[in-house]
């Protein structure tokens, strides 16, 4: 502790739990230090012995016996940092200083936004208006529409807006990834087939588009689907009657189909790419949705409404600062509200005392874009966040790779380094 005190720092040290226990019951202390093995009692015990006396104090836990549980339960118990031995003072200095800066931040400029609404489907600018108003119109209908917009724009969410303000509410919405799907087997999964109808078919098989019957088809990626079968699919939005695989007959099914895509399916269509008579039959109502870069006044609602999300998902008190929304607000979103949306995820879980401001949202999008990881402090500052996610989704890897964007494979071989596979 000698080397705090030289740093400034009014440091009262103990030797055993027992004592800590006692000075944290007498004394309010704004940086709990401790080791997680000590003697009869923990790290652990003294870090919920420390929070319950002071909810706000920022508790920084150290071992030379780092496990995936010691590190979870630190997590869950509102560890401030965790730090594995042996380190060298700059490290513990900079985790001490980052807890001051936390402790420190005024409340003064923490973002509020009242009435958030209850789905993602939100913003107030003039392009989603005009949207809502589309929607109110076509959704009672029956007719065909056609939604399109960059990835991550929310062309699904649309679908099922329209679906669910529809006469079809009650019936069943099935979407479909035209372009994840194999086009010798789209056949199939839309229209069916009857056992034997192809090698290993050994039972009927239902397809979407009868599976969907009074309800709602919603195609994603049109665009990517090949010329020869567009005829079929034309064929059925004229006659609205299906024949399985194998089947002898057709028959007819009733089901709404709205589309989606990602291309420009004019051009495509000039291009000889995409049938002229099927695109007249699916843009009976276009709606183009903006990208998030023309509609920065929405980025606040939108951040407001993840962050409530997954606050309440992982049981975090993640606030958002003035400073983190102007840094949002000024960035470009290649990806779209999805990014948005990933980002605070992984901001409600990260964030440094649970205060997310400019430095957080620039070291997140940093995070978020393709890297090398090169040196001890980007090391140590990525072996951090794998900890805090992983505890965050209750050691689910499949999901704090999905958060961490990287694959699951990655998280794997990095988990194998620290030691903690």
């Amino acid at each position: 502790m000698t080397f705090l005190e030289l740093e400034g720092f009014s440091v009262d040290a103990v030797a055993s739990t027992r004592e800590a226990m006692a000075r944290l019951a007498a004394d309010s202390y704004p940086i709990v230090i401790s080791d997680i093995y000590v003697d009869e009692r923990t790290g652990l015990d003294v870090l919920e012995a420390a929070r319950s006396a002071n909810p706000g104090c920022a508790v920084i836990l150290m071992t030379a016996r780092g496990t995936m549980e010691t590190v979870m339960a630190a997590t869950r118990g509102g560890a401030f940092d965790y730090i594995a031995k042996p380190f060298d003072f700059d490290r513990m200095l900079e985790v001490i200083h980052r807890a001051e800066t936390s402790l420190a931040a005024a409340e003064g400029d923490e973002s509020e936004i009242d009435d958030l609404p209850e789905t993602e489907m939100i913003g107030s600018s003039a392009g989603m208006v005009d949207i809502y108003k589309v929607v109110s119109r076509v959704a009672p209908t029956d007719a065909s529409v056609l939604i399109e917009g960059e990835t991550g724009t929310g062309k699904e969410l649309v679908a099922r807006m329209i679906h669910r303000n529809s006469l079809r509410a009650d019936g069943p919405f099935v979407p479909v990834d035209c372009g994840s799907i194999a086009p010798s087997l789209l056949e199939s999964e839309l229209f069916g087939a009857m056992k034997g109808a192809y090698t290993g078919s050994d039972r009927d098989r239902v397809g979407v588009f009868e599976a969907a019957n009074r309800g709602t088809v919603f195609l994603d990626e049109i665009g990517d689907i090949e010329l020869q079968f567009q005829l079929k699919l034309l064929r059925f939005l004229q006659e609205k009657e299906i024949r399985p695989l194998g089947a002898s007959r057709s028959r007819p099914v009733d089901v709404r189909v709205v589309a989606a895509t990602n291309r420009d399916v004019q051009k495509m269509v000039e291009q000889g790419k995409f049938r002229e008579d099927l695109w007249f039959r699916l843009n009976v109502v276009r709606i183009t949705l903006p990208p998030l870069c023309e509609r920065r006044g929405d980025v606040a609602l939108l951040a407001h409404f993840f962050l409530r999300k997954y606050n309440q998902r992982y049981g975090q008190n993640a606030r958002l600062m003035e400073s983190a929304l102007r840094s949002m607000e000024e960035y470009s979103w290649p990806g779209n509200v999805r990014q948005l949306q990933h980002m605070m995820e992984r901001l409600a879980i990260l964030a440094p005392g649970g205060r997310i401001d400019d430095d957080a949202v620039k070291d997140a999008i940093q995070s978020m874009e393709p890297r090398e990881t090169a040196g001890e402090t980007l090391a140590d500052t990525e072996a951090e966040q794998i900890r805090r996610v992983l505890a965050a989704t209750s050691g689910n890897k499949s999901r704090a790779a999905k958060i961490l964007g990287i694959e699951r494979k990655t998280l794997y071989r990095k988990l194998e380094r620290m030691g903690l596979s």
